[in-house]
């Protein structure tokens, strides 16, 4: 499971730089573009992080920054459709596969939270 994971939050980051590069030439696409790709990236590397935490506390501060960083991603994507700068079906798979991973993200933070609750 882990590794899907990897492969799963990697493939995010990839996407996103993919859907960023169809981005009209602006300002606002500029200042934009820098946003979601410095957090979509991030979801697979601070995942990675999270994979070789020292405790379960260091894992569930590492999936926090996760949570965080998938959650902005989709704010991000949100913005480009809203602002008109990309359209909706161009952003629907992302989407779906960034919210999947965030439930999934939450789940095994409030499992660990769980387990450690339960010693």
């Amino acid at each position: 499971m882990k590794e899907e994971i990897k492969k799963r939050t990697k493939s995010i980051g990839l996407e996103v730089i993919k859907l960023i590069d169809e981005l009209p030439s602006k300002t606002s696409s500029k200042a934009i573009a820098a946003q979601i790709i410095r957090c979509a990236t991030s979801i697979g590397a601070n995942y990675r992080a999270a994979c070789r935490a020292k405790s379960d506390a260091d894992f569930i501060n590492k999936l926090k920054i996760v949570e965080e960083e998938t959650d902005e991603t989709i704010y991000w994507l949100e913005v480009l459709e809203e602002s008109g700068l990309i359209a909706f079906e161009k952003t629907v798979l992302i989407k779906k596969e960034t919210n999947e991973i965030l439930a999934i993200v939450v789940a095994s933070i409030n499992t660990v939270r769980n387990r450690i609750n339960h010693k």
